[in-house]
Formats: C-alpha cells, structure tokens, sequence
C-alpha cells in the first residue's frame, strides 16, 4: 500500500543501505535517499533506480540544504551513512572522525525537530579491545589508545551512540541503536579491506588468498538479508526506542578457515598467504582477536534469529 510519508535513508546507496532501500521499496513504502556517493555506488541502486516510488538526493547530509524538511516529511529514518573499511579507517581517520561526528549531529538536530523516529547503525568495533568471548549490548568497552588511527572509527561510532542518546533522553527522540557485526552479501565490494568479498574475488582468478597476521583471528558474518530483515522488525517495534542492539550471524570461523572454504566453495586453485599485519596495514596494527555477538535481545524484542549458514553465505555472495 502507497504511504503518505516518506522512509529516509542515509547511505542508501551502500552495500547495505541499497538491500535495506529495495526491500522498503519492495512492500509499498516512499523511500528517499541521501548519499554522497563517498563509498556507495549508483550500480547499487541500479535495479530499482527508475523506481516511482523512490528519490535519490546525491549529496553528503551537510551539504543537503532540504535536509531538515526531508527529515521532518519522514515516518521514519534509517540513518547508515559511514565511512567502511578498515583500509579507509587507517588512511583517512581524520575524515572518519570529522563526517560521523558532524554528519550525525545535523540528523539528530533535523530528526528532533519532529521527533522522527530513527535507528542509527553503528559498529561492532565498539567492543574494542575486550577479549570476552561473546559481546552483549550492555558490555564494557575497551577502546585501543589515539596514538592508533584504528580506533578511530570505533570511537567515531561510539560518539554518535552516546549523542543519539543523550538525545533520547533530553529531547525525547525515539532512537534504535544497531551494532552491525560483519554483514555480507552479493554486490558487496572487497575496495575497502571487506575480507569475504577479496577472498572472492582472489578465488575466482585463482590468485593468492591474503590472510592477515596468523589467521587464527575469528568472526562472525551475517547475510545482508538477515540483517535488513532484523532492521525492519526494529523499525515496527515500539518497545525498541532507546534500547541498543547487537546484529549478526553466530557461526563463529577463523579468517585461515574462512579463506580455505572459500576456495573449496568455489573449485579455486588459490593458495593462501599469511601476510603480517605490519605490511597489510601499519606497524603496530592492533585487531580484535574473536568478535562474536550475542543476540538474544534481538530475539527477545524481535524474535528474530539470523539464519542464513555460513556456506549458504559464501554461495550467494560468490553468485
């Protein structure tokens, strides 16, 4: 059914953000879009582009003079727009830091005018460096020291979450917090450092798969379906204002395993290498050895699990 008021969605041409915008597109809703474009990609939005239903608005959320009115229109806001990648995070924290910060801040101001409802997407990097086994949403975090721009965006993410907040709390905003754990899926690209994407696209030419430090490093992926999947049961649940919430998959696997089904799932004659961190990124690169989210709140508030395994994952994302 055609709805009078429009979902707006930041970063709505990222990996992501396009999966999330053809979905609301999908069951009747207005959607526009605000990308610079910075990291997402138009051949993102390409199926749905000439959509009736849906308007692109190609700028950065500062430079968006309609923003404040985009805002007050909407029922609801999604807001993922973020710089990805650590290779990005580690070359450019300065741009890290400054677009979330400020970029954050005009949508929380324009989202408060109305009291918009909003989810923010943040980072299962805000666990840092804790060596817990499985991180729940009302852990302690352990950030590395500023002399490492790798914490940068983990301190970036954890900034828009304590603003978000503190809106929720002082101005009465209904904001949804989300910890995305690593999210994969098909038009994902491995430009920015994403793991599963360049062993991919490595396997697939036959080249050498690059395995930083000595692998043994594990994570958990989550199929970009289930996770829009876990977005939109949050954006109909009331009781999910002010609360934050962990979304992933819980199949645990090392980053060695992980390349060596990779080039069994797709017949690859690859080699694997283990390249140290000191040349993948910079001396002293720091990384969080396990990360590995528990969802339990999400069942509890959503009653959604993630369920797509993790050789179902590799399949559709090789596809």
């Amino acid at each position: 059914m055609k709805k009078s008021k429009h979902i707006l969605v930041t970063g709505g041409a990222g990996f992501i953000g396009a999966h999330l915008v053809e979905r609301l597109l999908k069951e009747g809703n207005r959607v526009v879009v605000v990308d610079d474009f910075s990291t997402g990609a138009a051949e993102n939005l390409s199926a749905v582009q000439s959509h009736p239903r849906l308007r692109i608005v190609a700028a950065k959320i500062s430079a968006c003079r309609e923003f404040s009115q985009l805002a007050a229109e909407a029922e609801f806001i999604f807001h993922l727009a973020a710089t990805v990648g650590v290779d990005l995070v580690v070359k450019s924290a300065l741009h890290v830091l400054e677009s979330s910060f400020n970029e954050t801040q005009i949508l929380l101001r324009a989202a408060a005018q109305n009291a918009t409802p909003l989810l923010l997407t943040s980072t299962s990097e805000v666990y840092g460096k804790s060596a817990k086994p499985e991180f729940s949403e009302d852990d302690d975090l352990l950030i590395g020291p500023p002399g490492h721009a790798r914490w940068s965006y983990a301190c970036s993410k954890l900034t828009d979450e304590f603003l978000a907040l503190a809106y929720a709390r002082e101005k009465n905003l209904p904001v949804i917090i989300v910890r995305l754990f690593n999210t994969v899926g098909p038009r994902q690209t491995g430009r920015y450092g994403m793991v599963l994407p360049r062993f991919i696209a490595a396997a697939k030419q036959n080249q050498p798969l690059r395995v930083f430090g000595d692998g043994q490093q594990s994570r958990c992926f989550g199929f970009v379906h289930d996770v829009v999947e876990a977005l939109l049961r949050l954006q109909q649940c009331a009781a999910a204002r002010g609360q934050v919430f962990n979304i992933g998959g819980t199949e645990e696997v090392s980053m060695l395993e992980l390349a060596k089904l990779v080039v069994k799932a797709l017949g690859s004659k690859s080699p694997i290498e283990l390249i140290p961190y000191d040349q993948a990124y910079a001396p002293g690169f720091d990384d969080m050895r396990r990360r590995k989210p528990r969802v339990e709140k999400l069942e509890q508030f959503v009653k959604f699990h993630p369920r797509t395994s993790l050789r179902d994952i590799i399949r559709l994302t090789a596809a």
